[in-house]
């Protein structure tokens, strides 16, 4: 409770009596707050940000690489894309975890009684976290390097492709946001998250090209907004990314943004008038 009280006295600081904290200000704030409490599971943050991707990298690597590609160069061409992708995609659960335990805890209910831009409170800690996946990105991108990844698009291509996936980390957040704010208790956040994630990145594009799958499997995985990003990043890491392929991930992220953050704001507001 010491930081929830650091916090007040932070939001009232930047507060007259009969006004209220800005948006900004009040975001700002709560993204210092999630900093604070990322430091007291700073071995978690670096076991997920960035030794699972290195370990994914050389597992995924060195033992399909040759059956599925020839070599482990070749492999990493078309891997490293989807790796970059399914490094970060798991680490937007913690953004519905932490929504959760503070509604459980109770630090919800202070909050409420705080001057201050509420959604504020969800919207800090979603920004934040893109400390975190700017940190597995950077540990995949050079462990692949490493392994013989060479982007044909360049500097320029490689960084929009890394900017597109953080955008589309984001738009993730939200659905994960929204289901913190349903759940009883973090545990199932947690546990519910990875029963949709997993199986939305394993049916996809992200190990193995849809074109060697059935025709009927083809649909379906080419229908997965996972691989309809992953094509978008592969394209802008090789240079050959159409504007079709990158208008349609684009589409994507808006489309989660504008359902899952206007619902997400509206029942973490309404919840404790229920």
């Amino acid at each position: 409770m010491n930081l929830t009280n650091s916090l007040s006295k932070s939001l009232s600081f930047w507060n007259y009596p009969s006004k209220r904290t800005s948006a900004f200000k009040a975001t700002r704030t709560f993204m210092w707050r999630t900093v604070q409490n990322s430091k007291n599971n700073l071995m978690g943050h670096f076991i997920e940000a960035v030794l699972s991707p290195v370990i994914m990298l050389l597992i995924f690597g060195y033992l399909f690489g040759g059956a599925i590609a020839g070599s482990i160069t070749a492999y990493i061409q078309f891997l490293l894309p989807g790796v970059l992708i399914i490094t970060v995609v798991p680490l937007t659960v913690y953004s519905g975890t932490t929504i959760c335990l503070d509604i459980t805890k109770g630090v919800y209910n202070r909050f409420k009684t705080m001057p201050f831009w509420q959604p504020a409170s969800i919207l800090g800690p979603l920004i934040t976290d893109g400390i975190r996946y700017i940190i597995a990105l950077l540990s995949a991108l050079f462990t692949g390097i490493i392994m013989g990844f060479r982007p044909e698009g360049g500097i320029v291509g490689t960084i929009l492709a890394m900017l597109f996936i953080i955008f589309f980390a984001f738009s993730i957040s939200w659905i994960f946001a929204t289901i913190g704010v349903i759940a009883k208790r973090p545990e199932t956040v947690s546990g519910s998250s990875m029963i949709i994630i997993y199986p939305l990145m394993f049916a996809s594009n992200i190990l193995v090209d849809s074109a060697t799958m059935p025709r009927w499997v083809q649909v379906i995985v080419n229908l997965n907004p996972i691989s309809i990003v992953t094509t978008s990043v592969r394209g802008l890491m090789s240079g050959t990314a159409t504007t079709a392929e990158i208008a349609g991930g684009i589409a994507i992220c808006m489309l989660f943004i504008a359902i899952f953050a206007p619902l997400t704001i509206y029942l973490y507001l309404s919840k404790g008038n229920k």
